[in-house]
């Protein structure tokens, strides 16, 4: 029997998304359509916006639907920078989601987009005074509410605060915290002034239990926002297209499900993880946790094994039946360091050692045993495997 430990990944489809998916297929009509199809559907779209906007603290009319965590992020980051009209400095902190930095990769090669970088200390976390410094003159700021691969929490209100001071809008990418950490989107954004501080937020279905395929970006409505498509005036003319009525009923009703056990989870999956890490920690004695040893997404355990290859050792572990990954899912297939590692001043050498083990929803104390049997074997092969690779170069 195989076990999953790749919840960071994507998690498994909640009970409640597939029933609510399968009863909104059923709604024939166009969202946009005047008839009383047309609107039959649009009530339970809209529902299903004013469901996800309880849960994400904002208005339903900031909720746009998207087609997931990716392109709410090129909305927020690109929409952001083509309504400014200015052009100037992104600021973009390092260990971003690939999302995030490709989208401003984009920017600066075929908009002439300027980055300046933000440090992370120790533990992953964005420097405060590093990002205040970098906020000067900037047509848009973005930052990760967790890091995706090592699980530190950042104080995301804090750099809300600075964007409002600075007169920056800020983008936040909730992609890895939602549902998992408290996410408040008109708490973060607090007093700030209209156009500037936390201004967008993204989120995907798929992290908490929804279908892949569905994601929303929370827009404020003092946003200045280019949309990225055009076509049609949906969603306040920022995101064209007709709406995926089924995706959004799903969506609403995974994360409604997953905040309702958020704290719940929230401690049983922390309580696995430290179970985990001490276990990891009897079996091989110099592998190291990496991020905030306490203040990170629950059930994120980041392990780097100082002799092995994370890429060797995944294998090792998948050949057992046990899915874990060596970093972000949407690097999968490219052998590359760890961006995010290396963030923390590690060398490239421990960037490629490292694993990442999620736990989630379905996760059990049986799952868990399950890696720790199998571990000390695997590790076994994957570091005797990198000594032969070694003693040939």
């Amino acid at each position: 029997m195989s076990v999953y430990l790749d919840h960071a990944a994507t998690s498994p489809l909640r009970p409640e998304a597939r029933d609510a998916w399968l009863a909104a297929v059923d709604v024939t009509g166009n969202a946009s359509s005047i008839h009383g199809s047309g609107q039959s559907a649009r009530r339970l779209l809209e529902e299903s916006r004013e469901k996800l906007a309880h849960v994400l603290g904002c208005d339903p009319v900031e909720v746009l639907f998207t087609s997931g965590g990716t392109e709410s992020i090129n909305l927020a980051v690109k929409g952001l920078w083509w309504a400014r009209q200015s052009g100037g400095v992104v600021v973009l902190p390092d260990g971003e989601h690939h999302a995030t930095m490709d989208a401003v990769t984009w920017l600066t090669t075929h908009e002439g987009a300027e980055v300046r970088a933000v440090s992370l200390d120790g533990v992953g976390r964005i420097s405060l005074d590093g990002f205040a410094d970098s906020l000067q003159g900037a047509a848009l700021a973005t930052a990760l509410v967790a890091n995706n691969e090592v699980g530190t929490v950042n104080e995301v209100a804090r750099l809300s605060a600075l964007s409002a001071e600075a007169h920056v809008p800020l983008h936040l990418d909730a992609v890895a915290a939602f549902g998992h950490i408290p996410l408040s989107f008109s708490s973060i954004r607090a007093e700030a002034d209209a156009g500037v501080g936390l201004v967008a937020l993204s989120v995907s279905a798929h992290k908490v239990g929804g279908p892949v395929g569905v994601g929303a970006l929370v827009a404020s409505r003092t946003a200045r926002l280019s949309p990225l498509q055009h076509g049609g005036g949906q969603q306040r003319g920022l995101r064209a297209g007709t709406q995926d009525v089924p995706g959004a009923a799903a969506f609403a009703a995974a994360a409604v499900a997953a905040e309702a056990e958020r704290e719940h989870e929230s401690a049983r999956l922390s309580a696995l993880a430290q179970h985990l890490v001490r276990g990891i920690r009897l079996a091989v004695p110099d592998a190291e946790l990496l991020g905030d040893p306490s203040d990170r997404i629950p059930g994120n355990v980041n392990i780097l094994f100082p002799r092995a290859h994370g890429e060797t050792l995944l294998f090792m572990l998948d050949q057992a039946q046990i899915s874990v990954s060596t970093g972000s899912a949407c690097q999968a297939g490219v052998a590359e360091p760890s961006h995010v590692v290396r963030a923390l001043g590690r060398s490239d050498a421990d960037a490629r050692s490292v694993l990442r083990i999620s736990l989630g929803r379905t996760t059990a104390a049986a799952d868990v045993d399950e890696l720790l049997f199998a571990l000390p074997v695997a590790h076994e092969r994957a570091a005797a495997s990198r000594a032969r690779a070694d003693a040939r170069s």
